[in-house]
Order: structure tokens, then sequence, then C-alpha cells
């Protein structure tokens, strides 16, 4: 295939198991941009946590956030697109669920991601690699202002259920107007209706002038799965469940075996 663009998930798939960036990733990533080739990062972190390893990646260019919501462009700011969970729509699921599972947590990522409102409680289960934001500045506010406004991300957590528990949850409801997926952070990920990684990498193509099938992406969880599925070439990760590799045309191998400069390594020949 012809390689003009590279997507790839981070955590879990691009970045090791220390949240960096190895030498030989590096290597990998700037071999494709001497290239001409566009890399990626899709990723369910918002700007914030892409910050914290831009350097690293040497990313420089157009970014899919919150799970393929929207793009920003990380050196100048421009937002390509921003498609926003409606909040009547919010509050219909949240009422919905709280009904089902007591002691619910919600916070909601707004304003191109730099907005994190966090419902009280919400702060003292949270963990400084959740959202990549210190926990001591999230604050709490009560929960129908977490709800009351338009949402890029819903996120919905519990202090002792499991995310799987709740996504099955979530999904046993019959509710639509929405889509849900798990990242493998500690939390359900909720996002407007018809929005994933595909869409969103869907859309920025069609701007670059780029076709799918000159697309080859890389993940490792269930947010990935559209994504590797459209993508003229979709890669796994060796440690991504069966559901993640059977969306994939291969299988690489772990993010701490730089799977992913194996295949960019061979498909630069």
């Amino acid at each position: 295939m012809t390689v003009r663009l590279i997507a790839t998930d981070l955590d879990g798939t691009l970045l090791d198991s220390s949240s960096g960036v190895s030498v030989r990733t590096r290597s990998a990533l700037d071999a494709a941009r001497d290239r001409g080739i566009h890399v990626v990062p899709v990723t369910a972190r918002q700007p914030i946590g892409l910050r914290a390893i831009a350097a690293d990646a040497a990313f420089d260019g157009w970014a899919l956030c919150s799970n393929g919501a929207y793009a920003v462009h990380l050196v100048d700011g421009r937002m390509l697109f921003a498609e926003e969970l409606p909040a009547d729509t919010i509050r219909t699921l949240a009422d919905a669920l709280r009904a089902s599972i007591p002691g619910l947590l919600f916070a909601s990522v707004r304003e191109g991601g730099e907005t994190f409102v966090a419902q009280h409680g919400y702060a003292e289960i949270a963990d400084v690699s959740d959202h990549k934001r210190d926990p001591e500045t999230m604050g709490g506010v009560p929960l129908e202002q977490v709800l009351s406004a338009p949402s890029l991300k819903l996120v919905i957590r519990h202090p002792e259920l499991a995310p799987p528990t709740l996504f099955e949850a979530l999904r046993s409801l019959g509710l639509t107007g929405f889509e849900a997926t798990l990242s493998g952070a500690p939390f359900v990920e909720v996002m407007a209706e018809g929005v994933t990684k595909a869409t969103g990498l869907a859309r920025l193509c069609d701007h670059l002038g780029i076709d799918r099938a000159d697309v080859v992406a890389f993940g490792d969880a269930l947010n990935d799965v559209e994504m590797l599925r459209w993508a003229g070439r979709g890669v796994a990760m060796a440690h991504a469940a069966t559901i993640v590799q059977d969306a994939a045309d291969e299988t690489t191998a772990s993010n701490d075996e730089d799977g992913v400069a194996k295949v960019i390594e061979r498909l630069l020949g």
C-alpha cells in the first residue's frame, strides 16, 4: 500500500507502559514524516494529555481527541470540527443509569478539551494518569452542573464497579442518541451519536485529501475497533482483546516491544 497517513492510538499502543515514547518508535515516526507521511494521534485524551508527550513524539500537526469527537491542530490551536453530546441526551442517560446503579460519578469535557467539569467526589477517586490532570485541580460541582451543558465527552465511573460492568449496564438501557465505548481507562466514555475514532479520522482525511486506502491505523482497545476496520490497513497490538484483533488486518508486537515501530519500518521498506 501507499501510506499517506499513520493514525495511532497512544496509551497501550504507541506509548510504552511508562507512558513514554521509545527511541525506536520516535525514529520510526520521524522516518515516516521525512517521507511526507502525516502522523496523527487518535486518542481518548484531551490536548492537555497530548501536550505531555508531544515533544517526545514530535507531534506538531493535527490530532483527534475524545475518541474522534474533535480535531485540533497542536501548534496553532485551530479546531477543524467538534461534535458535542447534547445536554438533554446527557441528562436522560444519566437519570436512567443512576436509577439502576447508585453511587455513580460523572465528569464532562468541554471547550476544546480544555475544560473539565467534575461532580463532587469525582476527584477523590481519580488519579493523575486518568485524565492527565492533577485531581487537586479538578474541583467539584453539583451533578446538575455537570449535566447542564453539551459535552465533547461524558465520563461515567464508580468507586467500586469496573468499567465493563458500567458499559454493559448502559447498553442494556436500550437508549439511543449517543456512542459509548471503553479505552482501558477506569471509566466509560460517551460521545455524540455516531462519533468514533473512525468518523473523526474520515473527516480529517477528507480535509487533507487522503483516501482511506492510504491510511494505516494502530490500536489496542474497544474504542479503536471502528478505526481499525475503516483504515486501509488496521493493526492491533499483541495484547489487544479478541474483538480488537478481529477488527484488524494484522497484529503486531506489544507497545513495550515497539510494535508500532516494527510495522512502520516494514511499510517504509
